[in-house]
């Protein structure tokens, strides 16, 4: 009896000594959100770049899962970002670009656009305020842009965020011209700066639960790299429209900085207790950087302006060295935290989907259409270079939906429609509207029903100073050039 009484004994010290040499992964894991401006879906190594050098990302990506078919919920800096802070597709929020909706010369434009809306409202239910009430403290670094005051919508440590949308002329090197953080040693570059504002929240919250949203301004206008990496891209050979020195630096700035904080968390043992997200607030300008084979770039509802790089990395909870080409969106992050997180409080409503099933368990998720509206006009960026639809604006008023490998852009100024297949031409580039009445014919009703369901507003007022024949001429000096 004894004996048995001792084994017993050995059996329940030895168990109690393994569990206690066992990680202890949390309920609620640490979360950093890194979400890069303007950085186009192939600007790094990893998604096909062999220009740009990105060890520190591509490295990321291959210790987690990555996504081939990620998309923005908007083409342009503050709509997508206030997608990914709501969690509310644009219609909801009435957020669809910066500052005022009738861009572009007045003469050239049919209709009079709808109103922007500039900002959040304080009382939207954020991502921010959701993680508070899942216990997490939460930090901004960097660009913030949905509202002046990020303290308002859930941010407790704020450094460099605002309502800004980009850091000024001159604006990458100290003295800096952003609001809500002190100024560094002159010459300071202000992407090392945020990355390592980003590095001491870490530090100072590394027992607790945070939530680490590191926005960067970079690779946002103006292109300003630092001189050591733009004279090392100046000796290197450029490809596919990917070539310039000063914007590879600002990429590779980034990509150092992630790389920073990335080891950070792992000499803090936090890897197991992380879970980091990286992806882009909307694709890349074309004028500087081409995504080929994806059609345009920033500030169009092509391929090129809406795909963008997405990878999600938890060690030990999501399996490394995957991809997944299911279609998702910055809309998809807020209901997969909250579901990661459990709040008190849950979102009321969202317009994602839990990615949790992907993520966690080598699943997919049912299949459901995405939706883009966008009621106003967009100048051009660089004319012809932007690879837009004329080259007068990078979008005119319309709406988008992709169903499965099938993509319909409508277009409100004459009722034009476009149709496309994704999976045979990702470079959209053969309408199939006409040739295939039928599938254009159901993706416009599924399109009609959206916008009837969120109450988007659709533009319908004529614009009085419209002028056909100046505008006809416009566009074909801007193609001659």
């Amino acid at each position: 009896m004894k004996k048995i009484y001792f084994l017993v004994l050995m059996t329940i010290i030895h168990l109690s000594c393994s569990s206690a040499k066992a990680p202890i992964v949390p309920e609620r894991p640490n979360i950093i959100l890194i979400n890069v401006d303007d950085l186009g879906w192939k600007d790094l190594a990893f998604m096909g770049s062999s220009y740009y050098e990105t060890p520190n990302i591509d490295q990321l990506a291959s210790e987690g899962l990555y996504f081939t078919q990620a998309y923005a919920g908007a083409a342009n800096c503050a709509p997508s970002r206030a997608c990914l802070i709501s969690g509310l597709n644009t219609p909801r929020h009435g957020i669809y670009t910066v500052g005022n909706s009738d861009r572009g010369n007045a003469k050239t434009r049919k209709l009079i656009p709808i109103e922007n809306t500039e900002h959040l409202n304080d009382t939207v239910y954020t991502l921010p305020k959701m993680l508070k009430k899942a216990g997490y403290v939460t930090g901004n670094f960097g660009k913030w842009h949905v509202n002046e005051t990020p303290e308002t919508l859930g941010i407790d440590y704020n450094r460099a965020g605002s309502g800004m949308g980009n850091p000024g002329k001159k604006g990458y090197f100290a003295p800096y011209n952003v609001k809500n953080m002190t100024d560094g040693p002159e010459g300071e570059y202000l992407t090392d700066r945020l990355g390592d504002e980003a590095v001491k929240f870490v530090n100072i919250y590394k027992d607790t639960t945070f939530f680490l949203y590191l926005p960067f301004y970079s690779v946002h206008t103006p292109i300003m790299g630092k001189p050591d990496l733009v004279d090392f891209y100046k000796n290197k050979k450029g490809s596919d429209g990917q070539d310039r020195p000063d914007y590879a630096a600002m990429v590779t700035s980034v990509d150092q900085n992630v790389g920073k904080l990335l080891r950070e968390i792992e000499k803090l043992n936090l890897e197991e207790n992380t879970l980091i997200l990286l992806t882009s607030d909307n694709g890349g300008i074309r004028a500087i950087s081409h995504q080929d084979p994806l059609k345009a770039g920033k500030g169009s509802y092509y391929e090129g302006g809406i795909r963008v790089p997405m990878i999600a990395k938890w060690s030990g909870h999501i399996k490394p060295e995957a991809n997944s080409d299911v279609r998702i969106t910055n809309l998809d992050i807020y209901p997969t935290l909250q579901a990661i997180v459990s709040p008190s409080k849950m979102a009321k409503q969202l317009d994602g989907n839990d990615l949790s099933p992907i993520l966690f368990e080598n699943k997919t998720i049912a299949p459901r259409d995405l939706f883009f509206h966008f009621p106003i006009y967009l100048q051009e960026y660089s004319g012809v270079e932007d690879g837009s639809r004329d080259p007068l604006f990078r979008t005119r008023p319309g709406s988008v939906i992709i169903s499965g490998d099938w993509k319909l852009h409508e277009y409100f100024e004459d009722g034009s429609l476009e149709l496309y297949n994704l999976l045979d031409d990702p470079g959209e580039e053969k309408n199939l509207a006409k040739t295939n009445p039928a599938k254009t014919k159901e993706l416009l009703q599924k399109l009609k029903d959206w916008r009837k369901h969120t109450n988007a507003p659709v533009p319908t007022k004529i614009n009085e100073e419209y002028d056909a024949a100046f505008e006809a001429d416009l566009i074909s000096k801007k193609k001659k050039k």
